[in-house]
């Protein structure tokens, strides 16, 4: 990191590769980018490809951090996303089933060879199916994850509409798996279209692409995929070297993963920064998902991201905000109308008020190994960041907002209409402002 120090901050940062699924503080970061400056990446699928690929150390290959000019520890980075495109053809996916003979107390963390008794073994494609990945020493199917219900799936070229595949035609993509996946030249993952799953056939889906990975670096080494509430609660007392305390998952952790739907072109995130120069990373982009990824995975895709950084100078908040588009908000949640609040106005009149208050919609992301936790973590947050109590959190999010869910286990969204003069004093109320032109 320190040799990014020495040169000249740039407009633009193209990234140019991918972390070993690992996200350590103490690695180079690409960079420097100024404040207010472009971010552009090709990004590699996440979840399934990194799943069946035992030298990966985490359940996502992500990009290598970017270093932004100006961020300390303590402030946050604004993040807005400009475009996401997805480029796979293709992709495969499905609920997974575990079997624990292939890990080492973790098979996102720690895929390991049954016969060699190596973890992290180096391995290959032999044919079709989910025998296909093979140790490079003993030859052995290697699988910490099998699909217990799957599918593969089209997408057209419009990329608006995709559609699940019968087995012959899912063996058929196999055969040249990672060209229809589209996987960057520098991923080192196996497509996970080698497995070539076929139980849900003729399914039409929309695509709606996001971001299941964007954030900052965390403090301390951590697997890409365990950066959050949930999947990093897997590390506490881990039998693996990247075993953490829960107190030390508290305090570095980024809250990255988040596989929030909403996190999509348009939308702006605010992340916490932990290291000198926030470290601004991404990947796992769906082509589409519903709240919750209820079946663990999703439709991970290769895609195109172009992202606007700049930095917030003390950011009053260990994890993410996101402002987002207007259409994803939810309905009590939404900007009121010139009419709604002419309304109000008169009510005040009628009433004896002197004025009525000036809100805009946030939306603080909590985590935690399990939801109700997740939710409390959430209006904590919300409370600490905006100066109430969280009784007051309780209110507004019942009567202007709702609590969403990201992702089962545990990553909720407590989405509701902030007074804007508490906005303001967060350093925040400026890009409601101008995201809900206010």
């Amino acid at each position: 990191m320190a040799d990014t120090l020495v040169n000249v901050a740039k407009r633009s940062v193209v990234v140019d590769g991918f972390t070993n699924s690992v996200l350590d503080p103490n690695e180079p970061m690409l960079g420097p980018l100024q404040s207010g400056g472009t971010i552009i990446a090709n990004t590699a699928p996440g979840c399934w490809g990194p799943m069946i690929t035992p030298q990966l150390r985490g359940g996502h290959e992500v990009t290598r951090p970017v270093y932004i000019e100006g961020a300390e520890i303590g402030d946050g980075v604004v993040v807005r996303i400009r475009d996401i495109s997805v480029t796979s053809m293709a992709t495969a996916s499905g609920h997974d089933s575990v079997s624990n003979q292939y890990c080492l107390g973790d098979p996102f963390v720690a895929a390991r060879c049954p016969v060699c008794d190596e973890t992290w073994p180096e391995t290959h494609i032999e044919g079709v199916g989910q025998d296909s990945v093979r140790c490079n020493k003993c030859g052995n199917p290697v699988k910490p994850f099998a699909i217990a219900h799957g599918y593969t799936v089209v997408f057209d070229d419009a990329q608006e509409i995709g559609l699940t595949l019968n087995k012959a035609a899912a063996e058929r993509l196999a055969e040249n798996a990672d060209h229809y996946a589209s996987l960057p030249d520098q991923s080192v993952q196996h497509s996970i279209l080698n497995y070539a799953p076929a139980d849900l056939v003729g399914a039409m889906v929309r695509m709606r692409p996001f971001l299941g990975q964007l954030g900052t670096t965390p403090s301390k080494a951590m697997p890409d995929s365990h950066n959050a509430g949930d999947f990093g609660a897997f590390l506490v007392g881990a039998p693996h070297p990247y075993a953490l305390t829960e107190e030390e998952l508290q305090q570095h952790k980024t809250d990255g993963h988040m596989d929030i739907d909403a996190v999509r072109p348009g939308a702006v995130l605010v992340c916490p920064v932990k290291v000198k120069g926030a470290g601004v990373y991404m990947g796992d982009m769906h082509a589409s998902q519903g709240d919750g990824e209820i079946a663990g995975h999703t439709m991970d895709v290769a895609g195109s991201v172009t992202l606007q950084v700049e930095v917030l100078k003390n950011y009053n908040n260990d994890g993410p905000v996101l402002f987002p588009l207007l259409e994803d908000l939810p309905p009590l949640a939404k900007p009121f109308s010139t009419g709604e609040k002419k309304r109000a106005a008169k009510l005040a009149q009628q009433w004896g008020l002197e004025t009525v208050e000036e809100v805009a919609p946030i939306s603080v992301i909590g985590t935690a190994a399990g939801m109700n936790a997740a939710i409390v973590n959430g209006l904590e947050r919300a409370a600490k960041l905006l100066d109430m109590s969280v009784p007051e959190v309780r209110n507004r999010a019942t009567i202007n907002g709702a609590i969403e869910i990201g992702r089962d286990p545990g990553v909720i969204q407590v989405t509701f209409l902030a007074p804007l003069s508490n906005l303001d004093k967060a350093g925040l109320g400026d890009i409601a402002r101008e995201q809900y032109n206010l």
